[in-house]
Parts: C-alpha cells; structure tokens; sequence
C-alpha cells in the first residue's frame, strides 16, 4: 500500500486513509493522489466520487493501477457541479500539477501554421504561435514537414518578400523569380492585395482554381512558343498535385474537420486525429501513451487537453462512440463539448462519418501494433525485461522462463503446451505439445501435476537444461499444483509465478512464491509486457495444438463408424490420402494400392458423403 517499511507508519496510513473514504461524497469531481512525499502523483475524475476513489483502496487491483496504489498515501478531492465540469478541472489540474502517472500530452508540441505577415511588404512564414496581431494564420497542420513543403510550394508561384529585413539590393530570390523585389521596385499595394487573396484562397482549399489558372498560362505560353515558362507553369502544376494530392475520403460539404479514434492494448493507448480541410483527408497526428484510468475517459481527458493546447478549431470534430462501463454517455458528451467549445460535436453511429472515425480507430491500432513489434525485435529490451522480471521475483539471474498453458473444450481433448522464452525472445525450438493422459474432464489443476511431472522428470533423466523460472498460466491453485510436484516428488526448487487474467481475459496480476503473493509491476513496463507476450504465446500455441487435436479426434471418429473400418485401417488411410478430405474426393480404383475392395471402398465413399450432406 505505501513505500514505508515501518508496519506501525503503514497502519496509521491505512487507518487515515480508511477515516477519509468514510467522508467521500456521491457528487462528480476530482482527485488527487499523493505519495509519502506529499507529491501529487495522479489525478482523475469521477462521475461519482465516493465509488471511484473507493475502488482503488478495495479488492484486489490489476497491473494497470497496482503499482500506482502501492505508492499513495493521501489523497484531496474537489467537488465540480459536474462530471463534464470534472473533465475540464482534470484538465486544469494536470497541467498546473505535472504528475507522474498522467502522462498525457506531455511530449506532444503546439502545431505548426502558415502565416501572412502584417506588414507594408508581407511575407508567408511557419509559426508555432498565433498571436492577435492582423496577420492571417492557416492550420494547424499535422506536422511541420507538411506546413514547410506547402509554404515551399507558395514561394514559387507567389514571389512575396523572403528577408526579415529588407536588404540594400536584390537577393537570389528575385533572380529565381520568387521575390518580386520590394528592396529594389516600389510595389503598388494592389499586386500584395491580389497576391495575398490567391494564397488566402489556395490554403482555404481552393489549389484546383489555382491549378487550372497554371494550366491557362502553360497554354498561352506554349502558343508564343516560350517553352521554358511553360515549363515553369507545369512544375508548378505537378508541385500542386504533389502537395494537395486528393484522398480517398472526401465529402462535398466542404467542412474542415478533426476526426478522432482510438486504440487500446497492453496498457497503452493510442490516438490518432485525422485533419479534414475543405472535405479533404490531407494528413494525421497520432500518439501513444501508458494509460491508468478507464479507457473513454482517459481518451475524452486527452481530446480536451489537445484543445486547450491548440485553440484554432475546426467546424465540426468527429469522435468514437464510448466503450461499455465508461461514466460518459453520447449525449452528454456532445452537449458539453459543443457549448464549451462552441464546435459542432458528433458521435456518428452509422454513414460516411462513422467510416471515418472507423478510420481513425484502425489507424490507432496499426500504431500499436507496429509499436509492440518493434518492442519484440528489440533485443536489448528483451535482455532488460528478462533482467528487470527477475529482480521484481528477487532472482539474481533469469534467462530461461518456461510456461505452461492447458487447453480443453467442456473436458474433451484436454491438451497442455509449453513455450521457452531466453532472455526475453521466444525460443521456438524447445516448445513442446503434451496430451493428458490420465485427466479425464476440464480438472486444471490435475492437468498442472500431470504436465508438470511428465515435464521435468524427463529432463531430469535426460539431463537436460532446466528454466530459472516457471510461469503458470493461472492464481494460487495452479502455483501450489506446480509446486507440490516440484518439491514433493522430484525435490526440485524451480521458482514457479502465475499469471492471473482480468474478467477481459488480459494479463493483469503476476503472483509468485508460496504462499503466492502479488508481486506489483508497472503497467507500462517492460517486464509486464514481457510476460503479456509470453502469456500470450503459450495460449496461442496451447489452442493451436488443441485445435489439431480435435479436429484429428473427429475425423478419426467418422472413420471409425464405418463397418470394416479398424484402428489399422484408418491409419492407413489417412497416412495413403493425408486428410478426410482427399479420401472424400477419392474414386474407387484410388483404395486399390491399400488391398481394400471395391465394395469396401463404396462403402467408405457412401459413409463419408452423406455425413457431408447431414
């Protein structure tokens, strides 16, 4: 529960914190989590404060929040009139606090613009900062590779001034014929006005009367045979296209739009915004962050720090519907964003704007993705979490982690499968399939022993390598089974940790030791995605074998219900023809080579097609 080692400071901590969750109220608000230091290391909003609050300190805590816990000694709350109220004071709060477990935005820059200066010779510039100054600003675009080429783009077809400082003579610019020269030619300020309004009406989506204009002065060009300034006219077309190339998704209503969506997995969450200007998707902004909360209120907590942090708004923004269990519903969402944003807000369910943020959803979670795979392949990290899991265990090496997984559809076909991971990468070579033998039915913790013994007293005859640790898939029940054998009957002291999954089926607590206790991992650290993926691959190899298993058992039951069909000859079969499927599709001369008869081979034939039938 806290860092403190002294038992009497832990229970007056317990005692205070137990006297403060007695005065919670039911009203939505915030909290603030504090340490021994009297840091603030966490703050959330709850619709319902007293239930919230309450939940961390009651039961038992999956990975997500287990190391948060073990570090809070305190807490304040603050009453908002509500829970939308909460969300904007959350906001607030995390900006003013910093703390350490909300991580949210805090890498993330302001946006870039494009700028026209207000000044008695104008000139385009990128800019991270709007001020109310009468220059004209365009954005934000998602990146400021993207605001440089279009800027790039507009100094070759408007030659607006480029010094800071008008110089004493004409610079390179003007001789490339991107600057008309205000240091050297007196302008009449109806050429700044014309040039101003063309690039105004470019940025505001209007590149395709811009190009057709191009594509006229191309022509005239050629006519009078001045083939370089046509020429000049072309790049200047194919630059264009470059740059305002069209998307697939467009709509003709011709709004700017910011879609959201959203991806979570292992604890962390990714964002992606996809910028739709003038009904065209012309780019995207994504990040990724360890999350702590409930998913949908922590993605509504990052949509309304990425406002606050970049005022210039879209005409409508696009956003997921929410998960089941988060405290926000649609309505709610909408009416609140659009009244403090003063924005149209939409939840679309179904239509052109549901398939967008669909979009923006898939995008997110190709991120994660991408993101978890590069984590397998990096070999160093893999050491790390190795090392690190092995230090949380109190081990003083750990390089060879074998893990366990049993597998079984309502009893039938039990199987169990184990996966070597060395040093944090899956080593293929020593997996192994095992069929239960002497469990009969869905007895988990039968099938743990059986395994287990069957396991290790090979390796123990065979002299082979044995694991510095032993991961169970599974709580207490499973650790004891494991270890009972170990010790009991083969006298081995082999670490044994289970894996204990949420109601979603994801790795949420490690436990080890006897008795097993929890052992608390940051979510967001590499040793708990280490056991997520080892976790992960034993399952997917156990249901695999399973899989064969059964379907193997089912096609030898359809052979073996055909009359003059024995265990030998169905062996033999499937080892002539290599599946049911080619014995089905077999003719009758085609059994020949196996000694079976015509009227034998009918029958078989006869069987199998009308099972195929039924």
């Amino acid at each position: 529960m806290t860092q403190s080692s002294n038992p009497y400071d832990e229970a007056i901590v317990k005692e205070h914190l137990r006297n403060k969750l007695a005065l919670l109220p039911d009203l939505p608000g915030c909290y603030l989590m504090k340490n021994n230091e009297d840091v603030i290391i966490y703050v959330g909003k709850a619709k319902i404060l007293k239930n919230r609050v309450r939940s961390y300190f009651n039961g038992s805590h999956n990975g997500k929040t287990q190391k948060l816990v073990s570090e809070i000694t305190d807490f304040e709350f603050i009453i908002t009139g509500s829970n939308m109220e909460a969300l904007i004071l959350e906001c607030n709060l995390i900006k003013l606090h910093n703390p350490r477990y909300n991580v949210l935005l805090k890498d993330d820059k302001t946006f870039p613009y494009i700028k026209i200066t207000h000044e008695a010779h104008p000139r385009l510039e990128v800019t991270r900062k709007v001020y109310k100054d009468k220059a004209k600003y365009f954005g934000p675009y998602p990146n400021a590779y993207a605001a440089q080429q279009t800027k790039k783009l507009l100094d070759r077809l408007y030659p607006l001034r480029k010094c800071h400082k008008l110089p004493d003579k004409v610079c390179l610019y003007y001789h490339m014929g991107q600057c008309i020269a205000p240091c050297e030619f007196e302008i009449d300020q109806s050429k700044y006005d014309e040039m101003t309004a063309e690039i105004t009406r470019f940025l505001n989506g209007g590149e395709d009367s811009v190009r057709l204009e191009l594509e006229r002065k191309m022509g005239e060009a050629a006519e009078k045979l001045e083939f370089e300034r046509a020429k000049e006219y072309r790049d200047q077309m194919v630059a264009i296209d470059a740059i305002m190339e069209k998307q697939k998704i467009t709509m003709n209503d011709a709004l700017d739009r910011d879609i959201f969506g959203y991806a979570v997995d292992k604890g962390w969450m990714s964002v992606q915004i996809l910028y739709m200007r003038k009904g065209k998707l012309i780019e995207r902004h994504g990040t990724s962050f360890p999350y702590y909360g409930e998913e949908y209120d922590d993605f509504m907590s990052f949509v309304t720090q990425y406002y606050s942090e970049n005022p210039a708004l879209p005409r409508q923004i696009l956003l997921p519907q929410p998960v089941e269990g988060s405290s926000m519903v649609a309505e709610e969402i909408t009416s609140w964003l659009n009244e403090w944003l003063k924005v149209k807000i939409l939840i679309p369910q179904r239509g052109q704007k549901s398939e967008i943020v669909s979009m923006a959803v898939q995008n997110a979670q190709n991120v994660l993705d991408e993101k978890f795979k590069l984590i397998e392949r990096d070999e160093e990290r893999s050491i790390i979490a190795s090392r690190n899991l092995g230090h949380a265990l109190g081990m003083e090496h750990l390089h060879r982690i074998e893990a366990f997984d049993n597998s079984n559809i309502q009893g039938t076909n039990p199987v169990s499968a184990m996966v070597v991971f060395r040093d944090g990468k899956p080593d293929r070579r020593e997996y192994r399939k095992y069929n239960v033998k002497t469990i009969d039915g869905s007895d988990d913790y039968g099938t743990m022993r059986e395994v287990i013994r069957r396991r290790y007293e090979r390796a123990l005859k065979e002299g082979t390598e044995l694991p510095d640790l032993i991961v169970v898939d599974g709580g207490k029940g499973q650790i004891s089974a494991a270890i009972e054998v170990l010790q009991d009957e083969l006298s081995l002291f082999i670490p044994v940790c289970g894996l204990v999954k949420d109601d979603k089926h994801r790795t949420a607590e490690l436990m080890s030791g006897d008795p097993a206790q929890l052992i608390p991992l940051g979510r967001d650290s590499q040793e708990f995605y280490l056991l997520q993926r080892i976790q992960d691959e034993v399952h997917r190899f156990a249901i695999s074998f399973h899989r064969q298993q059964r379907a193997k058992s089912m096609v030898e039951s359809k052979l073996d219900s055909i009359p003059g069909i024995g265990e030998k000859r169905r062996k033999q079969l499937l080892k002539h023809f290599g599946s049911l499927k080619k014995i089905k599709e077999a003719q009758v001369e085609d059994f020949k080579p196996l000694s079976i008869g015509e009227k034998l081979a009918t029958t078989i034939l006869t069987a199998l097609q009308e099972d195929t039938q039924d």
